[in-house]
């Protein structure tokens, strides 16, 4: 169906399913703009929650540090702790074999 708009002195001519392709159009924009607020305000939160846990990780080592741990020794244990036994196993075996070839294992 032809339908005339009359807007600021202009006249449009067009069809229902025009206008309503429009109305589409902008409801889809709306949702996606909607979207993309959603996404980057729990990226926003979530870094807070990094932030905050990156600290927190900082204050417990600076407390091991304070009781007299070795705050280095203690990341890498972290970090072999996050590794699969067999990885792990590997890791070691190679780190020997060039100590050895260094002459650093007798």
């Amino acid at each position: 169906m032809d339908m005339t708009i009359s807007a600021g002195g202009q006249t449009i001519k067009t069809t229902t399913e025009d206008v309503q392709r429009a109305a589409d159009e902008l409801t889809t924009h709306r949702f996606a703009k909607d979207q993309l607020k959603s996404i980057v305000e729990r990226i926003e939160r979530l870094e807070e929650e990094k932030k905050a846990t990156s600290d927190d990780i900082k204050d417990v080592y600076a407390e091991a540090k304070g009781n007299g741990f070795d705050t280095k020794a203690l990341r890498t244990i972290v970090k072999m702790r996050k590794q699969d036994v067999d990885e792990r196993r590997e890791q070691e075996e190679v780190l020997e074999t060039y100590m050895h070839a260094l002459g650093m294992l007798t």
